[in-house]
């Protein structure tokens, strides 16, 4: 009678220990998984650079790693989405420097953009990752070849790159492509909604059912 009552009272502990591990799980579950109103915060900072008009009423996020191969064959895919409805799409560039040393090529292309050159420098990296990208691995100090055509002020960007503002801000990019699951490049938003699926058709499906949706 004692070895019943026994395992009876064990069968409870464990039960209650099941139940309560369960409760746990899930008010981790909870309390991890980012809001609606925290997610629009990760995807939208003010000091993002933004192109297209502010009113569009399409806005595409993309998270990208100036090292990716990939990135650099989207970027001109989506400008010319944005030349085919002028007016009804912007674009924010979010970073998500991937590759090994990435994040140092993100703080000269944002150290470019104090000098108003954020675009040109971005897509003269991707048209020469070739020189400056090998096996995976990014080498900033290959770089400065490539960006001696634009015109920059290279000293100035060289000390500026290492400023804490900018480092701040890629460890910002980083962390918000963390808190909405970003683990590949590129990756969009399109008004807030992630691709079902990567591909170029995926997302031009995506831009124009928004596009459709806002008429």
């Amino acid at each position: 009678m004692k070895q019943k009552n026994a395992f009876i009272a064990a069968a409870a502990l464990l039960i209650a220990a099941i139940a309560l591990g369960v409760f746990l799980f899930r008010g981790q579950g909870s309390a991890g998984a980012p809001s609606a109103a925290q997610s629009q915060a990760a995807l939208t900072r003010t000091d993002t650079p933004t192109f297209g008009e502010p009113s569009a009423l399409v806005h595409i996020v993309e998270f990208l790693d100036p090292a990716c191969g990939t990135c650099g064959e989207f970027y001109p895919f989506v400008k010319k989405m944005m030349a085919a409805n002028p007016g009804k799409i912007r674009i924010s560039v979010r970073y998500a420097p991937f590759h090994p040393g990435s994040d140092q090529v993100v703080k000269v292309i944002e150290a470019a953009r104090m000098q108003g050159q954020f675009s040109q420098t971005l897509e003269a990296l991707f048209a020469s990752q070739s020189v400056w990208v090998q096996n995976h691995h990014a080498n900033v100090d290959l770089i400065w070849g490539p960006l001696g055509a634009l015109g920059l002020d290279l000293e100035r960007v060289k000390i500026d790159m290492n400023s804490p503002e900018i480092a701040q801000r890629v460890q910002r990019d980083l962390a918000d492509a963390n808190s909405l699951g970003v683990v590949m490049t590129p990756e969009f938003f399109v008004n807030g909604k992630p691709l079902p699926s990567f591909g170029y058709e995926q997302l031009k499906t995506l831009v124009d059912d928004a596009l459709a949706s806002a008429k």
